[in-house]
């Protein structure tokens, strides 16, 4: 997925006005039916503020829109959206939209330039919500003239399109005007322009239905979608596999017996986006020594882990941090080879005592000042692949003398601990892109991040290098091909030489679906937007538009 994608002129969308393709006509009273997703997350706040991390993912397709959908499976083919049009100067420091006309909130309020341009100043007034950091390179969001809104950055910002139109859901100005301080608004009640508005919610479910004055005539055909909540994989499996969910986004041990035996309608695809990682928190006194780093690197066999937690169904990754094949031609497997890491305990041993690190007569290592090598690693417990990935990889430490305790936690007190720091070590993964920088730019970049105790956006490991800093700065610079990819190779180099984590495995798009009711889903031979179930945004708030009843 070359970066030059992003000058391409715009995707020519099927049907009205260049989005989604829909039969310009009214909804029939038959359209409808209730779509079921089954996904492991856990109790709902019933809070849907397009920029919370722990919400926006609920908000972000369904309720508010984005001005564009860019399609990372895709090489960022760039569809319209509630913008009709952009164009780049020739410096590429100022991108124009043009907003589509005949856009109305649920309220019934027109959307105008002026909600763009009030969303994005909000982002800047309260920086908590700009999750993306993108005012570190914004100067400036104005209307021009009826229908536009002009963004200007510090320095050619090509890379930026896609968090400034595919990651900021728009939010109408009237309402969030009148908020106090939207960085702990709940929004229990979102208006947004999108497909559906939120009819009911509760701990256990959130129920959504259709907006019939949605602005894509005759959409969408599902009436009604219910996302019950899931504290653990087993009783969501459950209800996928007997049918009462037709779409599944978690892992399913075994899937072929669990899943695909139980009918012929039942399908899955799993294409790998990004790295479930062990962040490492580099606050942590011990941890700060890099050979302590490179030691957990050589001490975990991620075949293995891979191979009992994922069933395989997720690749193990590599220290380089590239997903492959999804984004293969931006790996330097020369650079890569060269680093030498591969599964040796015997080499993760003979670093630590290299560094001065003393091992006991249990076998356990602890520092010269005798503080064992003992972390703990924070883990969502309602994963339960990731929970057994961990026991295996606390096997394989411990028999190089490094403790991992693992500490299983609900999914907002992990939330809780890993955005704000309070971990030795974390298994979690980024959002990504559509290219490896955005994965890079989440993990490394130190603007995004903040101090022990303070929500970060992202970078939740706290890595902070000048250097690279200046190398994702520079890449954002840059429209030529070569130089960004010259610029990819340097930031995985950062990953081989300091360690700021340790990719493990591969994540996959957990995607289950059943096509006995539904069909129009996205396949490996039309991969028209990323295939996970309910979370990411706002990918699945456009797959909700194309499907229908069989």
């Amino acid at each position: 997925m070359a970066t030059r994608h992003w000058l391409m002129a715009l995707a020519a969308g099927i049907g009205m006005g260049g989005a989604l393709g829909a039969s310009p006509r009214a909804l029939a009273a038959d359209d409808g039916g209730t779509l079921t997703i089954s996904d492991a997350q856990f109790l709902w706040t019933c809070g849907f503020s397009p920029y919370n991390s722990s919400s926006n993912f609920l908000a972000v397709g369904p309720v508010y829109e984005t001005l564009m959908f860019v399609n990372t499976l895709q090489s960022a083919k760039t569809t319209p959206w509630l913008a009709t049009d952009y164009s780049w100067s020739a410096d590429k420091k100022v991108l124009t939209f043009t907003m589509r006309h005949g856009v109305k909130f649920t309220d019934g309020t027109d959307l105008t330039p002026s909600d763009v341009v009030f969303t994005f100043n909000m982002l800047k007034k309260y920086p908590a919500l700009d999750l993306n950091t993108i005012w570190s390179q914004l100067t400036s969001v104005a209307q021009s003239g009826d229908d536009k809104v002009v963004f200007t950055f510090k320095i050619p910002a090509v890379p930026y399109f896609y968090y400034v139109a595919d990651q900021v859901g728009i939010v109408p100005e009237h309402i969030w005007s009148k908020v106090k301080d939207p960085t702990t608004f709940v929004d229990a009640t979102p208006i947004g322009t999108g497909p559906y508005t939120i009819s009911r919610c509760t701990p256990q479910d959130v129920s959504y239905t259709r907006n019939p004055n949605y602005w894509q005539p005759g959409l969408p055909k599902i009436a009604h979608i219910e996302y019950p909540a899931f504290t653990t994989n087993p009783p969501a499996n459950q209800v996928l596999a007997t049918g009462q969910a037709q779409w599944g986004g978690q892992f399913i041990p075994n899937i072929k017996t669990e899943y695909m035996s139980k009918d012929k309608d039942n399908h899955y695809w799993y294409p790998p986006v990004v790295n479930v990682a062990m962040f490492i928190n580099q606050t942590n006194p011990i941890l700060k020594d890099v050979a302590v780093r490179k030691a957990l690197v050589y001490a975990l066999d991620k075949k293995r882990i891979a191979m009992i937690g994922e069933y395989g169904y997720e690749p193990p990754a590599n220290q380089a941090g590239i997903v492959t094949p999804t984004f293969e031609s931006w790996l330097d497997k020369k650079q890569l080879a060269e680093a030498g890491y591969t599964y040796d305990p015997k080499k993760a041993i003979a670093i630590l005592e290299q560094a001065g690190y003393k091992r006991g007569d249990d076998g356990m290592f602890s520092t010269a000042d005798g503080k064992p090598l003992a972390f703990t690693i924070i883990n969502q417990s309602a994963y339960t692949d990731w929970v057994a990935a961990l026991q295996v990889a606390a096997q394989q430490l411990k028999a190089v003398g490094i403790k991992l305790t693992i500490s299983n936690l609900a999914g907002t007190d992990y939330n809780a601990k890993l955005f704000n720091g309070q971990y030795d070590l974390a298994y979690a993964y980024e959002a990504g892109g559509p290219t490896p920088y955005y994965e890079f730019r989440q993990w490394l970049y130190s603007p995004g991040s903040a101090p022990i105790g303070q929500a970060a956006t992202t970078n939740w490991e706290r890595y902070s290098n000048k250097d690279t800093d200046a190398l994702i700065d520079n890449y954002a610079e840059s429209t030529d091909p070569a130089t960004q990819q010259a610029i990819v190779t340097k930031l995985q180099k950062v990953l081989l030489d300091d360690v700021p984590l340790i990719p493990i495995t591969e994540q996959v798009d957990w995607d289950q679906y059943s096509t006995k009711q539904f069909v129009g889903w996205p396949t490996p031979q039309d991969p028209y937007a990323q295939p996970l179930a309910g979370y990411t945004f706002p990918d699945w708030g456009v797959i909700v538009l194309h499907l229908h009843e069989k």
